[in-house]
């Protein structure tokens, strides 16, 4: 009996979250990626650098993959790719900035570059037996597409991160008409940005972000500081516009922000009159009221230049007094003590701060309800799935594909991993793929996960206490110790009758263990009743749990 056909969407990244976006479709025996992003950690991630999604389903199929397919230059869709492209060898099709900023971080990552195909929105790309068509959408970085996908079961259509901008910054509006046509012709899925399906009504414009800049340009007597996302290429045009008819000169600071504005002006993505961009170990050659300073920070990072500067530790910029901060960016969920904190101790320095959503100097890129409306009234698919978003976003932005007729059967709110099949007869979920997230820390991928991070939390929590014992490896006897360190669990100078006691409770756990086994022991048995006595003793006195740590040395 023949094998029937069917299409699948697997995500791999991006659903019940906001980054680490990456979906395979597959149809038989043929398969392709669309972006491949990573996101930052959570709170609890001590330590780790990144995340970026577990591959092991595209490894294990990539025989079978054709091609990978990027929406824009966004970290959360493009992030991933350095570890990615180690591993697959496939061509890799974006736009021009899109691909440009993801050769910079290849290069930065001793990657090869050289399977990166630009192709522009209203082209197509046949990638085994999928047609790919890029469709212009305006996001808050140029360049941004969505896709039209051709499949032998019919047709898929990919938003990408957009919005629906009526006056956007380089004049290229939202391809409706090719949206339009796709639904004439008929749409089978439609798989579409989430993230702001809460919001109601219109997200602003870009260009209401320019009004706002000409008001903090126009009172401001210093130096004047942007702190923006360093891929918000159209927000760092408004700030150059601006400089620029307030005679100021504008200085570049943050190593990605540096990279983006360089690739940007290469390509013609971000227009200057010569002489405006300055190097800033130039900045001290003007005077305070000449300069404006793009930089990175808006969320507070803690190695960020903007940080820097709020805790008084830059190399090359101090904050002064009288000096206009502008935050044009909202913070990220979890990022919010961080911004609060930077604001706070640059208002300590002096620092006049414009911030938040009264003040207008930062709209999203995402559609909001209005919007989203728009776009499942262009394309009326058959099927639909939310995607890019937490899951709250997702089931909202289901709803509300529902209060616009379409069939609750017809939406499918689906998981990382999980698979969802388009056959000749319908739809629905199949399977599960492995799915999930491999932690990045420093040059190590993946080789940090739950039991190391349990760890660093307990040491973070309650410290840890050392336990050092040395002994004859033949007669079992003691010949030093027990010598105990206690590191970020109490300061021992003023613990000392604690310390004394816990010395006597390991002490009596070895006796227990030597005396009472006739010294046959193995060590194992010997650190584990040490740990237990020792921690029993510990949670008593403290209510603490520290890690304990026995350190037998044989001689």
């Amino acid at each position: 009996m023949a094998k029937k056909s069917k299409l699948q969407i697997i995500p791999l990244g991006g659903l019940g979250e906001i980054g680490k976006n990456m979906t395979v479709i597959r149809y038989d025996d043929e398969m392709i990626l669309i972006d491949a992003g990573l996101m930052f950690p959570d709170e609890d991630m001590l330590g780790i650098d990144l995340v970026i999604p577990d591959i092991t389903y595209l490894l294990e199929n990539q025989d079978k993959l054709r091609a990978i397919f990027l929406t824009h230059g966004h970290e959360d869709h493009i992030g991933a790719l350095p570890y990615v492209l180690k591993h697959l060898n496939v061509p890799v099709y974006g736009t021009r900035l899109t691909l440009g900023i993801l050769e910079g971080r290849l290069k930065e990552n001793g990657v090869n570059s050289s399977g990166l195909k630009a192709i522009s929105a209203g082209e197509s790309v046949n990638a085994g037996c999928f047609n790919v068509g890029f469709i212009r959408v305006n996001h808050s970085i140029p360049d941004a597409v969505g896709f039209a996908i051709r499949t032998p079961m019919g047709m898929i259509v990919h938003t990408g991160d957009f919005k629906l901008d009526y006056t956007p910054i380089d004049g290229s509006m939202t391809d409706f008409r090719r949206f339009t046509e796709l639904g004439n012709k008929g749409v089978l899925v439609m798989m579409a940005d989430s993230t702001n399906a809460e919001r109601n009504g219109h997200t602003p414009s870009e260009k209401t972000v320019g009004a706002a800049f000409e008001r903090a340009f126009r009172t401001a007597r210093k130096r004047i500081i942007v702190a923006t996302f360093s891929s918000n290429v159209h927000r760092i045009q408004q700030v150059i516009d601006t400089a620029v008819e307030y005679k100021r000169k504008v200085a570049i600071l943050g190593r990605s922000m540096v990279n983006v504005v360089s690739i940007s002006l290469e390509l013609g993505y971000i227009d200057a009159p010569e002489g405006t961009i300055i190097d800033i170990d130039e900045i001290n050659r003007y005077t305070p009221e000449q300069l404006v300073i793009v930089t990175t920070g808006s969320q507070g990072e803690p190695m960020s230049a903007l940080t820097r500067m709020a805790n008084s530790d830059h190399r090359k910029v101090a904050i002064e007094p009288g000096d206009t901060i502008v935050i044009s960016a909202s913070p990220i969920p979890g990022n919010e003590k961080l911004v609060s904190r930077t604001i706070d101790n640059l208002m300590k320095l002096g620092a006049n701060v414009i911030y938040g959503k009264n003040e207008g100097v930062h709209v999203s890129g995402h559609a909001s309800q209005e919007e989203l409306k728009l776009m499942h009234n262009l394309v009326r698919p058959k099927y639909f799935i939310p995607v890019h978003g937490e899951y709250r976003h997702l089931v909202t932005h289901a709803r509300l594909a529902q209060s616009l007729g379409m069939p609750k059967e017809n939406i499918f709110i689906g998981e990382n991993g999980q698979i969802i099949e388009f056959t000749a007869e319908g739809a629905g979920f199949g399977g599960k793929v492995t799915a999930g997230r491999v932690l990045i820390d420093g040059l190590g991928v993946g080789d940090v996960g739950n039991i190391v991070l349990r760890d660093r939390r307990q040491l973070s929590q309650d410290g840890i206490i050392i336990v050092v014992i040395t002994m004859n490896g033949e007669t079992g006897e003691i010949l030093a110790g027990p010598d105990i360190v206690s590191r970020g669990f109490v300061y021992v100078r003023e613990s000392e009758e604690l310390m004394e006691e816990a010395t006597i409770r390991v002490e009596s756990a070895l006796d227990r263990c030597l005396y009472g086994n006739g010294r046959n022991v193995e060590w194992s048995a010997i650190k584990s009743g040490v740990r237990d006595a020792l921690s029993r003793y510990l949670y008593e006195k403290t209510r603490r749990r520290p890690m304990i740590l026995p350190i037998i040395m044989e001689v």
